[in-house]
């Protein structure tokens, strides 16, 4: 080769390569839209019939993501054609009948009906009409779909359809004529017997009349009877396995609860637009009821939870409002429920119901019988600060007397099987460890697990024998492992990811993993190498998982980035996650991926950079879940104050060189680190922050702090609005001032407080355009340019 010819080559491959090394880590560099790291497979899923797997991909940096999919045969990927997707038939929208001998599914709001032994697929009908929850019963003989909120069923065998409800808004009423008479009162009655007593004429003609009505009624066909559900909404409508029984639920909103609004400033047209946005904490809950009608019989029960063990019984925290308690006691009150029908037995004798207080404190699994008409307490699980936790809708039927359900009831969440008949409870899973997800298999043989049981950071894949017994572990790879089964479990699809690798799909027989075994699975790459060449010219660190002691004698799990070149000043930085009940502690890509790398730039940079899972996340059992039940603010503040702690004992960090940040329950728990425990931190960004939590949503802040009225000393102890004055440190806010989640107008709140209170060392910064996650990388890029300004500017002086 010409040496001339040899250098040009030279030079363009380091060109290339310049070009695509990332080099010394920057905010705008690591905060630009995220398609310069790369792509990760979503929306995973199989075909019905297993023999396709598709994913979202963009491998070809293209403006958006496109459909992709592999099979068996072929696991190199490729892109889907509209066509093909459009065709395509999904195994998570069919439902199958008893003996998976055919299957009925959704597409284009109309419903289909597939034999799978001659593969015909009838499209049983076509509507502009919206036809929806399709479901074998009748013995498998019918077809049930849902259309205009009410119950239809196609006949497999005549193709004919038949209407099964009537359910209709106002009153409603029994099929025929309705006697006029029966509304009579007592001078009505006397006079009108006195009538035919007296009158031949009148008594042949009443007679006749009846006699007429007689005949007309026993050979006329049976009318559906009409149901009315008044003014309230139909929700959850079903039929038994044998078609005799019809549930429903009807909800209706309380009336006069007042709504919010959030401006939105910056319009296409030029003028400001007010947002419709959601209530407050405290607002007037719905009222719930629940209702099975027996078709054969023409009866409606509506079925009360008035006999439920417990269902009077009063929160604790009632005692320290001694008035309250009085009055509540007084009144001895029914407590307001939730109904959730799981689903009929399969011989369709009877219905389980998952019942739930609406004070956030009780769940009852019960069930209703059809034989005796009653509901009846199979399960009741009762937590002081609130029900919850991993896996808790996760329920359903094994057969017709045994239900299966994961509870916390050991304090943390683990799989449960009862037998209706005898009340016998068995628990499946043991050990401090979290059951995060269970699937029945399709034979009913074996349980589908994933849990943390080898480390809180870390998820795997099992299976486990419907009886109990020892888990057959399936997936290998350390970090998170999420698993989708093929329709027919002889395949899994996995994404993995690492500390330092996003997410990958992997294909992989349903065979227990790792070479002991005798017949063992192996995992095939099918998305390996997605990742940009900018992105892997960095060395992303694995932040190494510790524990650190808490102040009361608890381990804090915790993720440390250790600088290779620590800064003279001996600087530290913490992240709060936020959500609260949420992990980031662990060993996988973090959902924070922004964060992650803005720590890599940190160290970096000579800080030390710590993140905890702190009391409230998720992961680590039902007590450090509720850690914060009506205190938010005190064991997860004191988590990390004891964390920052930590760092000057075990780190050398300087005790007046620690920073604090994180976005929305981080950015709360920046507020009352900076507003109450002054001198641990010089320097605090809260990003989105809730600063009263008065001012925050019913469905999240009750279940935490009870409503404001009924519990005002847990609210008043938790908002930082009411700490502002202990502002020591340089604080730092962002927030999106169309934020629908926690409002802009939580930001404007503190902020006059904090003029009123003559502080100097802070500062807002506004967002017109963002909502409660950014979504512009110019918006990112501003706000943690903003973030590193102020660590630089206090932490290093």
């Amino acid at each position: 080769m010409p040496r001339l010819l040899f250098l040009c080559l030279l030079f363009a491959a380091n060109v290339c390569s310049a070009q695509n090394a990332l080099g010394r880590l920057s905010v705008e560099k690591i905060m630009r839209d995220p398609k310069w790291i790369g792509t990760s497979p979503s929306g995973v899923a199989w075909s019905a019939d297993g023999k396709q797997l598709f994913f979202n991909w963009n491998p070809i940096a293209a403006p958006a993501d496109s459909m992709y999919y592999i099979s068996k045969e072929n696991k190199v990927p490729a892109k889907a054609s509209s066509s093909f997707v459009r065709e395509t038939v999904w195994a998570s929208a069919i439902i199958y009948n008893s003996k998976r001998t055919a299957y009925a599914y959704i597409k284009n709001t109309d419903i289909y009906y597939t034999d799978i032994k001659s593969g015909k697929t009838k499209r049983i009908v076509n509507t502009s009409d919206f036809e929806y929850s399709p479901q074998f019963s009748f013995s498998d003989t019918k077809l049930v779909y849902i259309r205009s909120q009410n119950l239809y069923a196609w006949d497999i065998n005549t193709g004919e359809t038949e209407q099964l409800t009537r359910i209709q808004t106002g009153p409603g009423n029994r099929s025929g004529p309705r006697d006029r008479t029966e509304n009579d009162n007592e001078q009505e009655k006397w006079l009108r017997k006195d009538q035919l007593t007296n009158f031949e004429v009148l008594k042949q003609r009443r007679a006749k009349k009846d006699a007429t009505e007689a005949y007309n009624k026993a050979t006329k066909e049976k009318e559906v009877r009409s149901i009315g559900i008044e003014d309230k909404n139909m929700q959850s409508l079903a039929i038994s396995p044998d078609g005799r029984f019809v549930s429903y639920r009807l909800f209706k909103s309380a009336p006069g609860n007042k709504g919010t609004i959030v401006p939105d400033y910056v319009t296409e047209s030029g003028f400001t637009t007010d947002l419709p946005a959601r209530t407050k904490v405290g607002e007037t809950q719905g009222t719930f009821e629940m209702f099975i009608y027996d078709r054969t019989n023409d009866t409606l029960y509506n079925i009360k939870a008035d006999t439920l063990p417990g269902i009077k019984d009063l929160p604790d925290y009632v005692k320290d409002y001694p008035k309250q308690l009085e009055e509540r006691i007084k009144k001895n009150a029914v407590r307001a429920v939730n109904y959730f029908a799981v689903g009929w037995s399969p011989k369709g004798d009877r219905l389980l119901l998952d019942i739930r207080s609406q004070d956030n404190k009780d769940r009852w699994l019960a069930v209703w019988d059809t034989a005796s008409s009653k509901l009846v307490s199979a399960d009741r699980e009762r937590n002081e600060a609130w029900y919850g936790g991993p896996g808790s809708f996760n329920r359903g039927w094994i057969n017709d007397h045994v239900i299966w359900f994961q509870s916390e009831a050991t304090g943390y969440s683990h799989l449960y099987t009862l037998d209706i008949k005898n009340g016998i409870k068995k628990q499946l899973t043991s050990g401090n460890y979290e059951v995060l997800d269970v699937n029945l298999s399709i034979d009913k043989k074996l349980f589908y697990l994933t849990t943390n049981e080898i480390h809180p950071g870390e998820r795997h894949f099992y299976r486990l024998p419907v009886s109990g017994g020892k888990a057959e572990k399936l997936t290998t790879l350390t970090g998170s492992n999420t698993a989708i089964l093929s329709p027919d479990e002889k395949n899994i699809a996995i994404v993995y990811s690492y500390s330092n690798k996003p997410a990958e799909l992997f294909w992989q027989e349903n065979l227990p993993a790792g070479r002991q075994q005798k017949k063992h699975a192996t995992m095939i790459a099918v998305t390996d190498k997605a990742q940009t060449a900018a992105f892997k010219s960095y060395a992303w660190r694995v932040p190494e998982v510790i524990t650190i002691k808490a102040r009361d004698g608890t381990n804090i799990y915790a993720r440390v980035y250790k600088p290779a070149r620590p800064h003279s000043s001996k600087p530290a930085v913490i992240f709060v996650h936020g959500a609260g009940y949420l992990q980031n502690a662990h060993k996988w890509w973090s959902s924070y991926f922004r964060e992650y790398m803005f720590h890599n730039m940190l160290a970096d940079e000579g800080y030390t950079v710590l993140d905890i899972d702190y009391r409230g996340s998720a992961g680590y059992g039902r007590e450090w879940r509720t850690g914060i039940y009506r205190f938010m603010g005190g064991k997860d503040l004191t988590d990390h104050v004891d964390a920052a702690e930590w760092l000057v004992k075990t780190q050398g960090i300087s005790k007046d060189r620690i920073g604090v940040y994180g976005g929305s329950y981080g950015g709360f728990i920046t507020l009352m680190a900076m507003f109450t425990t002054p001198g641990v931190f010089a320097a605090g960004a809260a990003l989105r922050p809730v600063t009263d939590w008065a001012q925050y949503n019913h469905s999240y802040t009750s279940n935490i702090l009870n409503e404001p009225a009924t519990d005002s000393i847990a609210y008043r102890r938790s908002s930082p609005f009411y700490f502002a004055d202990g502002l020591q440190g340089n604080l730092l806010m962002c927030h999106g001032m169309v934020d629908v989640n926690v409002h802009y107008q939580d930001a404007v709140k503190l902020s006059q407080r904090l003029i009123e209170l003559g502080k100097d060392n802070w500062e807002l910064a506004s967002y017109p355009m963002e909502d409660h996650g950014f979504v512009e990388p110019s918006s990112w890029t501003d706000e943690y340019k903003r973030i590193f300004k102020l660590f630089e500017s206090v932490l290093k002086k």
